[in-house]
């Protein structure tokens, strides 16, 4: 069974607040990825290292630069989805929404979900809209009827 329905077309340009936005994320993303992700590096792999291996400590702008192109890939062929959260001109980036098939054959989930924001950014009021956004946006826009949010 497909993951999504054949005609879904998933968002490109999703409005969080009047200065932020969600995109999908590509290659040409990594000099405002890099930044976020090396500065939030610790935390971010408190909460995916076990799992994903990653961010890695020694991670550099170029195996960035390709993890960011197999994202974009991955987004065009439906297998997964890398949202950014960007300033409104996208001269920063301030974390990123992550979109996955479940891959536990025995879990009844149809996605698995979770996201994040840039260490100065825990806490915040940017931080506390993402949180109260992402389960709303998934509900209303995405095909899915049990999501898994968390890692």
């Amino acid at each position: 069974m497909p993951w999504l329905p054949a005609d879904f077309a998933h968002p490109t340009r999703v409005p969080l607040d009047g200065e932020h936005h969600l995109r999908p994320i590509r290659e040409s993303d990594v000099d405002v990825d890099y930044p976020a992700v090396m500065g939030s590096r610790q935390r971010l792999w408190s909460l995916y290292g076990e799992k994903w291996g990653w961010p890695p400590a020694d991670m550099t702008h170029e195996q960035d630069r390709v993890d960011l192109a197999r994202h974009e890939r991955e987004q065009d062929a439906h297998q997964s989805f890398n949202y950014a959260l960007f300033n409104a001109d996208e001269t920063e980036l301030f974390g990123c929404v992550y979109i996955d098939p479940v891959e536990d054959p025995e879990r009844t989930d149809d996605a698995q979900i979770s996201w994040w924001v840039v260490d100065d950014r825990v806490g915040t009021d940017l931080e506390r809209a993402l949180d109260a956004f992402v389960p709303r946006w998934i509900a209303d826009v995405w095909p899915f009827t049990s999501p898994h949010y968390g890692i």
